[in-house]
Formats: C-alpha cells, sequence, structure tokens
C-alpha cells in the first residue's frame, strides 16, 4: 500500500521527496522473495534488515543506488490502527497497474501517529495540506475515533494551530 508523501500527493497534496513509502502484509517466505527479485546491481536492499523488520514490524529500505531513489517498506502492523488502514486502501491506476493506495483518513492519522514520535515538523505541515485539499471529503468522525484512542490530540492541535495561521 502507498502511503506517506507520494500517497498524499496522489490526494492532491504535492510536495517533493526522494522516497516512496510502502505498507507491505508479507510472511516470511514471501519477504525472502521480494527481497531476492529487488537484488541487482544498481539495488541496495539487506535480507538481513528485511527480517529485522518483518519481526519487529518495522522498515526497511530498498535503495536504487543509480538515482538516489529510496523506498521505505513498512511491515504492516498488528495493531488495530494499521489493520484498519490497510483494509481500507483503495485501488488506483498507475502506468497501467493497479496500485493500492492509503485514504486521505488514514494518511492524516498515519502522519499524526509519525509526528508524535517527533520524526519530523513536516507531518503536520503534510496534514494541514491533506486537510486543504479534502476539505469537507473527509470522514471525520473516523479520523476523530483514531486521533483520540492513539492519542494524537497534541498533534492534532499544532495542526489545527497551523491552519489557523494560513
Amino acid at each position: 500500500m502507498l502511503t506517506g508523501s507520494v500517497a498524499a500527493s496522489v490526494h492532491g497534496a504535492v510536495r517533493s521527496t526522494l522516497d516512496v513509502d510502502l505498507v507491505i502484509d508479507a510472511n516470511v517466505a514471501q519477504l525472502r522473495a521480494l527481497v531476492e527479485s529487488l537484488t541487482g546491481p544498481d539495488v541496495y536492499v539487506s535480507a538481513e534488515a528485511a527480517a529485522e523488520a518483518l519481526e519487529h514490524e518495522s522498515t526497511f529500505n530498498v535503495v536504487d543506488t543509480a538515482t538516489g531513489w529510496k523506498a521505505d517498506l513498512i511491515i504492516r502492523k498488528s495493531h488495530p490502527f494499521s489493520q484498519s488502514e490497510f483494509g481500507r486502501r483503495r485501488p488506483i491506476e498507475f502506468e497501467g497497474m493497479k496500485l493500492w493506495v492509503a485514504t486521505v483518513e488514514d494518511i492524516i492519522i498515519a502522519k499524526l501517529e509519525w509526528a508524535k514520535l517527533g520524526e519530523s515538523a513536516r507531518h503536520v505541515e503534510d496534514v494541514a495540506a491533506l486537510l486543504r485539499v479534502a476539505a469537507g471529503q473527509l470522514d471525520q468522525a473516523y479520523v476523530d475515533r483514531w486521533i483520540a484512542e492513539l492519542d494524537l490530540n497534541a498533534q492534532w492541535q499544532a495542526v489545527q494551530r497551523m491552519r489557523g495561521s494560513n
């Protein structure tokens, strides 16, 4: 499932980035096959990092060394929000292929989670941009539910303060 800033761009909140975030739901054999299929002369991927990411429900990287493009492959977590987010993904047509993309609501919640972890203030800015483009189309009850359950009120208030200053 495409998520993060590239997925936000699909939904209309465009910003430049040199990486793509993909949530994957794989077992050991599937992950091993994926890593083997990605291995090549211009690609860096660590089988050990992938296995560790699967064990800890975390992230590993795939880097195209020729271009510098990086994919963050995020193992789908077993907690309820991650299961909901993955189940709500929607297909789009991209370059003649079906690509699964996170919903606007789920991108907002995930970015609020990253902001809570202190990853970057950029996530708060991304949420504010998503709210501008999704005005009137958001399932606010769904967003409110996860903000409460995941204790993201402080991050949500930061977004509201930012929106008030625009």
